[in-house]
């Protein structure tokens, strides 16, 4: 396959899967926001964008500004209408390999991205409007295309990417978590129902913050998504050496993957921002590491997801 087109398909996955996990993360902190004084609105602002990776571009950055920065700002790929633009125009560029059903949803979403109200409830609306968009092309890729090489990339992104998110929703969690309840923060990950299911009667923020950290069967924890991916990269790369192993992602994927599922979960709560943080600093070298190796040699790319 071209670095470029295994390049693509993975930035596809990443973009939208960044794009489902910045319109859950927006949805549930909008009514909170909406609610708050001028002066603590700012400042729940300033810290929420914070948190997605970006810094306030004005001084008098508030509830307007966040919103365009993280739902309708289309030249910044952090931001909801950005990161699917930038999944479209990825799936442009290895057109010939995905599906006609994943370009055509795609590129519906794309022409649909202006037709939404800018305020408050049209952004909660908007979110929405995504969460059901990123679920169409989810869907769309899983039945439409081989399950190859090209799909693998796929996966890889999108669960490197998913990894990415969860910890950035649980970093909300502690930066803004007066008013805003684990139940709240379950739902915004889609995760209320199989918790339930799953913990029964026990109910409480530790148990919470365990099923979306180190649930192996939940499909947006953080451990499940670094091994989906740590399975991903053995299966483009697999290796018979008997000691260590060539993939620097791998190894990365791995070893942050095995420190959360072995950690006691006694006192996650009070090691909760460090594990998030050890998540988002690991994605982050993972995904260098995949740039360095199948894609092209150009400068790595940053979170906010600038393509060679």
């Amino acid at each position: 396959m071209l670095s470029r087109i295994a390049e693509s398909l993975f930035w596809i996955g990443r973009y939208i899967e960044r794009a489902d996990g910045t319109a859950r993360i927006l949805d549930v902190h909008l009514e909170r926001l909406n609610q708050m004084p001028l002066r603590q609105q700012r400042q729940a602002s300033r810290e929420l964008l914070a948190i997605m990776g970006a810094l306030p571009d004005t001084e008098d950055f508030g509830l307007p500004q966040l919103l365009h920065r993280m739902a309708y700002d289309t030249t910044n790929a952090t931001s909801i209408s950005g990161s699917l633009g930038a999944a479209r125009e990825n799936a442009r560029r290895a057109r010939e390999t995905v599906s006609a059903a994943v370009w055509e949803t795609l590129n519906t979403t794309w022409y649909g991205l202006s037709q939404h109200r800018k305020d408050v409830v049209g952004t909660f609306r908007f979110c929405h409007w995504a969460l059901e968009r990123t679920a169409m092309v989810r869907g769309s890729a899983e039945s439409t295309m081989s399950h190859d090489e090209s799909w693998q990339f796929l996966m890889l992104g999108r669960s490197l990417e998913q990894a990415d998110m969860t910890a950035r929703m649980l970093s909300t969690a502690e930066t803004q978590g007066g008013g805003l309840s684990w139940v709240t923060m379950l739902r915004c990950a889609g995760a209320y129902e199989s918790f339930l299911r799953t913990r029964r009667v026990a109910f409480d923020e530790r148990y919470a913050a365990e099923f979306l950290l180190l649930d192996r069967l939940f499909p947006r924890s953080i451990v499940h998504s670094l091994s989906v991916a740590e399975r991903t990269l053995q299966e483009l790369d697999p290796s018979t050496q008997r000691v260590g192993f060539q993939s620097d992602a791998r190894r990365i994927v791995g070893e942050v993957r095995s420190f959360l599922e072995f950690h006691e979960p006694e006192n996650l709560i009070h090691v909760l921002p460090e594990h998030t943080d050890r998540v988002q600093k690991a994605v982050a070298q993972a995904s260098n590491s995949i740039s360095r190796k199948y894609f092209s040699p150009a400068a790595d790319a940053a979170w906010v997801g600038e393509n060679s």
